[in-house]
């Protein structure tokens, strides 16, 4: 039997007891973080060598050289054949659906003109390289490679270098034909702490990259962490989450499923709804009871919701909004009437899933928008991976004479107060006599 636990916002100690359910500590422990900082070391140190070291360890492999963990683009269009065609043909469209998106996210350069002539503005431009990390093994995400590889492409990255372990060999078809459909440029079947740092500081082989993005395990997740500063890094992610705002008039079986589209992930997933229908919290529960019998991972779905899943009442829509803003989701589905209204008071999420047609399922894999999203309420000054994370904006300063001679002025006075005297004479050569 799922034990949820149940939250009324009358309750006296709601909010500390909201608290305690939300908190998640994704730091590492000393044991991990020195694996970790060794194996960076080493990398960085000895390069291929120790890459191909660790892999063979950790991933059970009997690689001689570099040469034989770099999988040739051949494989990769080769993998586009082996799978099913509707898989292929479900895939393709959700490359372009997301690339159709990504378009959108440009940001483009911009300037403008002074009466004095002096021009001021900013130039965009594209990451040279980015690297993809892509879990492997059991976990297999080939909807992961486009939502990190296909924001890359669209920024005009020149070169994206994709790592994936491949465990006993065992390469994921689906996998390498979403690196061949997103247009990666190179593959190696490397992974864990010793993928981040060949990426990070680069190898023989493994170039050296500007950002690293993608999901990992609590190694990669660390590794991420501790090689940022040398390499840019998307986030460092914790467990998936979902926050249903529902005004009790959807099916509550459908409000149910959605719950568990995150709780199946892991166990350390969270699930929760917010309505002011205490009735319909209790129909919801009892579809969760219901329908977890018949789901293939339903013990860690049950395990999730016990350990961090909630159903809370509130008193009104009003505060609905409230909680959810507090919460801050990663994913936040607006299972009501007049969602657009609704989203309009909404200042904290990563994805926002209008009406009650709109699973967040449909964001994971082919809606459009990314799914790679802050998460463990980072929403609150985090926003999800786009063709943005791929660009850098430069400030442009020109400066016409009369322009320079009139700042001068200004640049002089500051700098002199600051005791910088080279600053300000600096500034003042250009000072018309």
């Amino acid at each position: 039997m799922t034990d949820i636990k149940q939250l009324n916002t009358q309750d006296e100690n709601f909010w500390s007891q909201l608290d305690d359910l939300l908190a998640w500590e994704s730091v590492s422990d000393d044991q991990v973080f020195n694996t970790v900082n060794n194996i960076l070391k080493d990398v960085r140190k000895r390069g291929d060598a120790a890459v191909i070291e660790y892999t063979n360890k950790f991933d059970r492999m009997s690689a001689k050289n570099m040469a034989e963990l770099e999988i040739p683009q051949s494989r990769l269009d080769e993998a586009l054949t082996k799978i099913p065609a509707d898989q292929k043909r479900a895939l393709e469209k959700a490359a372009e659906r997301v690339r159709l998106y990504a378009e959108h996210q440009k940001l483009e350069s911009w300037s403008y003109t002074e009466a004095d002539g002096t021009v001021l503005g900013q130039q965009v431009m594209p990451m040279d390289r980015a690297g993809l990390y892509v879990p492997g093994g059991k976990a297999a995400y080939p909807s992961s490679v486009l939502m990190n590889a296909i924001p890359a492409k669209v920024a005009g990255v020149r070169e994206l270098i994709m790592v994936v372990p491949t465990p006993d060999g065992e390469l994921n078809e689906l996998v390498l034909s979403a690196a061949a459909i997103a247009g990666v440029d190179k593959v190696f079947a490397i992974g864990g702490a010793q993928a981040v740092a060949a990426m990070a500081y680069g190898t023989e082989t493994v170039p050296k990259v500007d950002k690293i993005v993608g999901p990992g395990n609590i190694f990669v997740a660390t590794a991420k962490g501790m090689v940022f500063g040398a390499v840019g890094i998307d986030m460092i992610a914790g467990p998936s989450e979902i926050c249903v705002v529902c005004d009790g008039k959807t099916d509550p079986d459908w409000i149910a499923m959605d719950l568990f589209s995150q709780a199946e992930h892991d166990e350390d997933a969270q699930s929760i709804l917010v309505c002011p229908d205490a009735d319909y919290v209790a129909q919801v529960k009892a579809s969760i009871e219901k329908l977890i019998q018949d789901m293939p991972r339903a013990e860690i779905i049950n395990k999730s919701l016990n350990d961090r899943g909630v159903l809370i009442t509130v008193k009104d829509m009003d505060q609905a909004i409230e909680v959810a803003n507090y919460i801050a989701p990663e994913h936040l589905e607006l299972s009501m009437d007049d969602p657009d209204q609704w989203a309009k008071k909404i200042r904290h999420a990563g994805a926002i899933f209008m009406g009650r047609y709109t699973a967040e399922a449909l964001g994971d894999y082919c809606a459009g928008p990314n799914h790679v999203l802050p998460t463990s309420r980072t929403a609150r000054f985090s926003s999800p991976l786009g063709v943005y994370d791929f660009q850098k904006r430069s400030s442009l300063i020109n400066c016409s004479a009369e322009g320079a001679s009139e700042l001068a002025k200004t640049a002089s006075i500051l700098a002199r107060g600051e005791g910088l005297v080279a600053h300000a004479r600096s500034a003042e050569y250009r000072m018309k006599k």
